[in-house]
C-alpha cells in the first residue's frame, strides 16, 4: 500500500470503524476501569480517551508509531494530558515496572509481533497490575474461524496488518499473564469482524517470562 493510503486514508478508515457503537460500548465498560500509572499501546486517534477518568490517573502515556493529530485534539477536548511515544510496543522505552495498568483496544491484532508486545507489557507493569483488553479475534464457531482464515490474507494489507484470527486469550496467557476476567462474544456486524475478547488480566508476583535472571517479586 502507498504511504499515502497508509498516513492519510487508512487512519480515517480505522476510526470510522472503530467508532462504530458495537466497539465504543466496549470502550465505554472497559476504559473507565484504568487508574494509576496508564499506558495505552496503540492510541493511534485517540478513541479510547473520552473514556478515561482523569481524577484517576496519575499519568497517561500512549504507544503508537504513527500517534494521529485526532489523539491529541481528543485529549485536549477531554482534559487529559497524554506523553506521547512515537514508537512500536514490540520495544516499551521505559524501565521495568513503570505502569500499574495497561490499556489495549483493537491493537493486539495489528503489532507484528503480538507475543514480543505483550512481554513488553507484562515488563512495564508493576506486580500486580492490570492489562485491560478489548480485541477482536478468532471466533467461536469454526465456520466463522474458516471465514476470518480466507479473509486474513486480503484484509490484513488494507487494515494496516490487521489480523482477523487471532487466540487472543493464549497469546495474553503465553506473555505470563492471569486473566481475571473475560468475556467472548459477537458484537452486531459481519461475525467475521465483531467476534470481540473483553477482560481483565493481571501480572503476576512471581517472576514472569521476561523477568528470568532477575530477584523474586
Amino acid at each position: 500500500m502507498s504511504n499515502f493510503y497508509n498516513d492519510h486514508i487508512l487512519p480515517r478508515a480505522v476510526d470510522v470503524i472503530c467508532g462504530l457503537p458495537s466497539f465504543e460500548s466496549g470502550r465505554a465498560e472497559l476504559v473507565p476501569q484504568a487508574s494509576g500509572r496508564v499506558l495505552e499501546i496503540g492510541m493511534g486517534t485517540g478513541r479510547n480517551l473520552p473514556y478515561y477518568r482523569a481524577a484517576g490517573l496519575q499519568c497517561l502515556c500512549g504507544v503508537d508509531p504513527g500517534l494521529h493529530a485526532l489523539a491529541r485534539r481528543r485529549a485536549e477536548a477531554a482534559g487529559l494530558e497524554i506523553q506521547a511515544l512515537p514508537l512500536s510496543a514490540e520495544r516499551i522505552p521505559v524501565d521495568d515496572r513503570s505502569f500499574d495498568c495497561v490499556v489495549s483496544t483493537f491493537t493486539l491484532c495489528t503489532i507484528p509481533d503480538a507475543a514480543q508486545a505483550l512481554k513488553e507489557v507484562y515488563r512495564v507493569l508493576v506486580p500486580g497490575g492490570r492489562l485491560l483488553f478489548l480485541e477482536h479475534g478468532a471466533a467461536p464457531d469454526a465456520s466463522v474461524r474458516r471465514w476470518q482464515d480466507r479473509l486474513t490474507p486480503y484484509w490484513r494489507p488494507l487494515a494496516g496488518g490487521c489480523h482477523l484470527n487471532r487466540e487472543m486469550p493464549g497469546l495474553i496467557e503465553s506473555a505470563g499473564f492471569w486473566i481475571e476476567s473475560l468475556q467472548r462474544r459477537y458484537r452486531p456486524g459481519p461475525r467475521w469482524l465483531t467476534s470481540l475478547y473483553s477482560g481483565v488480566a493481571t501480572r503476576s508476583h512471581s517472576p514472569g517470562p521476561t523477568d528470568r535472571g532477575s530477584s523474586p517479586d
